[in-house]
């Protein structure tokens, strides 16, 4: 498998402390990056010059405060035309709300839709692709 770079987007510590955990215990040459808050993701995503150090996967949460996801891929919309990666965006939230998946089906960039919390063989099926 070869060496990925991940985000974590995500307000929650203890998802991304647990989800770091969960890629590090399947494969620890992954690089993790994990960002509280989707304005920081943008401009962290903005100010990468190199393609290769776009993230491969990208795991990002509904509810953040300021910058939250569906908002988040509105911004990323407007940079993607520029990245030459193909980023996979999955989308990770503790709603189950129907109207919330149906949302994210109808992005392009999403995907799938994942409810937390996943475990090691689920998150694994993601890496693994």
């Amino acid at each position: 498998m070869s060496e990925k770079i991940i985000y974590i987007i995500d307000d929650d510590d203890i998802y991304q402390f647990t989800t770091k955990r969960l890629i590090e215990i399947s494969n620890s040459n992954h690089k993790v990056v994990g960002i509280d808050n989707g304005e920081t993701a943008i401009e962290t995503l903005g100010s990468i010059q190199n393609s290769d150090d776009f993230p491969d996967i990208i795991f990002l949460d509904i509810n953040m405060p300021e910058v939250d996801g569906w908002k988040f891929l509105e911004l990323f919309r407007g940079l993607s035309a520029n990245i030459e990666k193909t980023i996979r965006i999955f989308m990770v939230s503790s709603s189950t709300d129907r109207s919330d998946k149906d949302k994210a089906r109808s992005y392009p960039e999403i995907e799938d839709y994942i409810v937390k919390p996943f475990n090691l063989e689920v998150l694994g099926k993601y890496l693994n692709e």
